[in-house]
């Protein structure tokens, strides 16, 4: 790894890629065989998808909230939605049809999955949370799937969690990140990973306050630093694997949500972003955008039971 850079803030000169009104955009996954990136709009149980070479975009909706995404090997995505985990399939007339895997037997009504992603091994990683964030209930719980058909498990492997967020493996994936983003709690924790195994050990706080915003969102970069969305602060901070603040960089939305690397060369950082209900027209809160950060990113690994 090179030697560390002096930490900066600069103003990231943010391209704006499209802009659309997301709600919560969230969930962001390049897909290199596409040459198209893919993320989700949570409210609106949304899927969307845009194309670098014709610059198109399309979407689907289904009838539940879906709270993250992952890319499936054969083609296609599995969603984690309110009710469980689904196989996701983008059809005709803007329809998502779903196909539910598995259920979860959540701790309260009114409860859904948010952040998640693969680890390098394939496994599916998600956290769940109360919908109604003001009630700053800690019944949310960090799960792992694994298998398919009569072999599919989906495992409880954490709880005491607000808002689960923030999830990234390491290039090498034995390190796994974790973040709560609740306004109360707003850290970010490291943990040792089995990657044989699949189970993270030790846990150590590696972000105890971001420098702006909120802990959101997360994507690794191939130098093993962590890119995190200051929500609330319209800013996406670098940290150095030890925990170090690298650069910030600035998008012009308050509320980026979550980063992810794509491109031809996985160089180009997407942000995707929150409106809120008062935000006038004209205003790119929820719009997806472009950073030019100067490192790549990892491809993400699809879903590999």
């Amino acid at each position: 790894m090179p030697p560390v850079r002096r930490a900066t803030r600069s103003a990231g000169d943010a391209e704006l890629v499209l802009h659309l009104r997301n709600q919560t955009g969230e969930s962001p996954v390049w897909h290199a065989g596409e040459q198209a990136l893919y993320w989700v709009d949570i409210q609106a149980g949304a899927l969307h998808r845009w194309r670098v070479g014709d610059q198109q975009h399309a979407s689907w909706r289904a009838d539940q909230q879906l709270g993250c995404i992952a890319r499936l090997p054969e083609g296609g995505w599995i969603g984690a939605m309110e009710d469980g985990i689904h196989r996701l399939t983008p059809g005709a007339g803007q329809i998502l049809a779903t196909e539910r895997w598995t259920g979860v037997d959540h701790a309260r009504p009114s409860m859904r999955f948010n952040d998640g992603r693969c680890d390098r091994q394939g496994r599916f990683w998600v956290g769940t949370m109360l919908m109604d964030m003001s009630q700053a209930a800690a019944v949310g719980a960090l799960y792992r799937m694994t298998g398919r058909g009569d072999g599919l498990r989906l495992e409880r492997m954490a709880g005491d969690l607000i808002v689960p967020n923030g999830m990234a493996f390491s290039p090498d994936g034995r390190t796994m990140y974790l973040s709560d983003s609740h306004p109360s709690r707003q850290c970010v924790w490291a943990y040792d990973y089995d990657a044989d195994e699949g189970v993270p050990g030790r846990r150590r706080v590696f972000i105890e306050a971001l420098a702006g915003g909120r802990p959101d969102g997360a994507a690794i970069d191939a130098e093993g630093c962590y890119w995190i969305c200051g929500n609330d602060a319209g800013l996406v901070h670098r940290y150095t694997p030890d925990g170090r603040l690298d650069r910030s960089l600035r998008v012009p939305v308050a509320k980026p949500a979550m980063c992810a690397f794509g491109g031809a060369g996985l160089d180009t950082l997407f942000v995707t972003s929150i409106r809120l209900p008062d935000a006038a027209p004209h205003a790119l809160d929820g719009a997806v955008f472009a950073l030019r950060p100067g490192v790549s990113g990892i491809e993400e690994s699809p879903y590999a039971p």
